[in-house]
């Protein structure tokens, strides 16, 4: 009597040739084509390569990566590319790869939170050593396919809850938003806006949570009116902070999202004929080094993405050779960094 294998049993991780050959014959195809499967393969039916990732999937067949070659390569992958937010992230990761001579392939998804099974069917064809996704996901089955191939992936500054099997580097967003609210608070400003980035994304509730928290602590009551959402862009600021400074009872400080739309909120006070600090406190997040050098200097929440990015790495390459790091989960700590665009509020 044949042996039953479970998900993730030593039989199916370790039976190699063998649990292919069982795969192939329960898909009704031929072992090579189980490879190409396996290998990225365009050349594959949609029905089979479906019916195929669900027998390895079911198997819990994982290939051994002393049997396959691995190109040393970091995949880096972000929703979107399009800032000197970026800009710094790439920095971090370069830094890793460029001490472990790995070389580092960048793709993007113009926006999109979720990935395409096109770039997955790429990474299985390129087997990198590992893949880093930045505000990106995965689903279960694409997991299941990065996992089978013996690709390690880690997620860096989740947009939303990756689950707790999947490695994860972020960073103090509650800590950082209750900073710069009570910041504000303690120069004495009780009409404290918001403008946040996208519901939808775990860091940007996280920041207005801290928010909230802050005002609560201080005994302010939190007002609605006072929200604006958004996305993390020049335009959202601007857009969002014509609305919240056009309030008969305009707020005396604005607590940006991102330094991006802290810089827009900077336009749109610009154009209503507002003074920073005097008239407007304004407070970002991230710390880009653009904050430094706008008029006035930027006071906001330094969000380490340099040193995110390298965690991220390491974590992503001590994956690939078989450590088990003492957690999947890490934030990294937030700090205030306070300049010239925050004041106490003016006489009305």
């Amino acid at each position: 009597m044949q042996k039953k294998q479970g998900p993730a049993s030593r039989e199916a991780r370790e039976a190699g040739a063998a649990t292919l050959a069982e795969i192939a014959r329960e898909a009704g195809v031929s072992a090579p084509t189980v490879s190409k499967v396996l290998n990225g393969r365009a050349d594959v039916a949609p029905a089979t390569r479906e019916r195929v990732e669900e027998l390895l999937r079911r198997h819990g067949y994982q290939r051994r990566r002393a049997n396959t070659t691995a190109i040393p390569l970091l995949e880096l992958v972000f929703h979107e590319l399009d800032s000197s937010w970026s800009m710094e992230v790439i920095r971090g990761v370069e830094n890793v790869a460029r001490e472990e001579g790995l070389s580092l392939v960048l793709s993007e998804h113009a926006g999109q939170l979720s990935i395409g099974q096109s770039w997955v069917d790429g990474v299985l064809a390129r087997r990198p050593t590992g893949v880093i996704l930045v505000l990106s996901g995965l689903d279960a089955a694409q997991r299941a396919q990065l996992t089978s191939r013996d690709i390690p992936f880690v997620v860096m500054d989740p947009a939303g809850d990756p689950g707790e099997d999947v490695p994860a580097i972020g960073a103090t967003n509650w800590q950082g938003g209750l900073a710069a609210t009570r910041h504000l608070l303690e120069l004495g400003h009780r009409r404290i806006g918001v403008i946040a980035g996208p519901a939808g994304m775990m860091c940007s509730r996280a920041r207005i949570d801290g928010y909230r928290a802050a005002l609560d602590a201080a005994g302010v009551a939190f007002d609605p009116a006072l929200i604006r959402e958004g996305t993390f862009h020049h335009e959202s600021g601007h857009a969002a902070g014509l609305e919240l400074l056009g309030l008969p009872d305009r707020p005396t400080a604005v607590f940006a999202g991102n330094d991006l739309q802290a810089l827009g909120l900077y336009e749109a006070a610009r154009e209503l004929g507002l003074r920073i600090p005097d008239d407007l406190s304004v407070v970002g997040f991230d710390d880009l080094p653009l904050a430094r050098w706008v008029g006035p200097p930027l006071t906001t929440v330094r969000q380490p993405l340099v040193e995110m990015a390298e965690a991220a790495a390491r974590l992503t390459l001590d994956l690939a050779r078989g450590k088990q790091p003492p957690t999947l989960r890490m934030d990294l700590a937030t700090r205030l960094v306070v300049r010239s665009s925050t004041a106490a509020p003016a006489e009305r």
